[in-house]
């Protein structure tokens, strides 16, 4: 358990949908791509906030199987983000112990993306520091198809039967498997919703929804995000008694 300056126990996974870079943009009279290039910049502070605080998971959600229906040159200005993000960054992240790894469908990406990707996750996979996750092209109900094939297939080749089938092996199929699940999801910009993220993964975390833009989040944001959480009580479907343990109920 990576602990914090203060002694406290952070939550171990922290998730993000990100949102809010066009309307800020708009709201200052800026094209959407301007907000979106202030988003990288908030990834940057939160990324490095996280690592102070000990939040030993950090899962940020930065494009979605549903993105590309947006504007050709707005899904070409995020392409050309993250590449800028992955050749600036990644020294820095590897130099500070930070394992990358990224979710999501990676058939049909530009050419100039996936390598870019791979070396990432190439790069960092010895570190022990904090684990960055990176849900790029990703959608939790293609992820939850695509672990059904997989699973369809290995019964189809007699690998498995019906009855080797249960969660465990579910989440073995998941692009998320060895990542513990979430304890909180943060949303920036007051939209109150999943929008298709981490759907299986989230069934008992913790929701904290922040009115500000993600382009003005920044590392006290996430300590207030935090802090509300650590003030809630997780049951688990349970109940939990006087004395602060958690039992069976309804």
């Amino acid at each position: 358990m990576m602990t914090n300056e203060t002694g406290c126990n952070p939550p171990r996974h922290v998730a993000i949908i990100m949102d809010g870079n066009g309307r800020w943009a708009l709201q200052r009279g800026l094209q959407r791509f301007r907000g979106h290039h202030q988003g990288v910049e908030a990834v940057r502070r939160v990324a490095r906030a996280a690592r102070e605080m000990g939040i030993e998971y950090l899962t940020l959600y930065s494009f979605s199987t549903e993105n590309w229906s947006r504007p050709k040159a707005e899904v070409s200005e995020l392409f050309s983000l993250l590449k800028m993000f992955i050749r600036r960054d990644l020294a820095d992240l590897h130099r500070d112990n930070v394992r990358v790894i990224i979710i999501g469908e990676r058939e049909g990406l530009p050419t100039d993306i996936l390598p870019l990707l791979v070396e990432a996750e190439r790069l960092t996979a010895k570190n022990t520091g904090q684990t960055l996750v990176i849900a790029f092209n990703y959608g939790g109900r293609h992820e939850i198809v695509s672990a059904a094939r997989r699973i369809a297939a290995m019964a189809v080749r007699g690998e498995i039967s019906v009855d080797d089938i249960d969660s465990g092996l579910f989440e073995n199929m998941l692009d998320t498997r060895g990542i513990p699940d979430p304890d909180v999801v943060i949303r920036t910009s007051g939209e109150k919703r999943l929008s298709n993220f981490l759907l299986w993964q989230l069934a008992y975390s913790e929701f904290v929804f922040v009115d500000r833009l993600w382009p003005d989040f920044d590392g006290e944001d996430l300590k207030l995000a935090v802090s509300e959480f650590q003030g809630r009580s997780r049951r688990y479907g349970g109940v939990v008694s006087e004395s602060g343990s958690r039992g069976t109920g309804s």
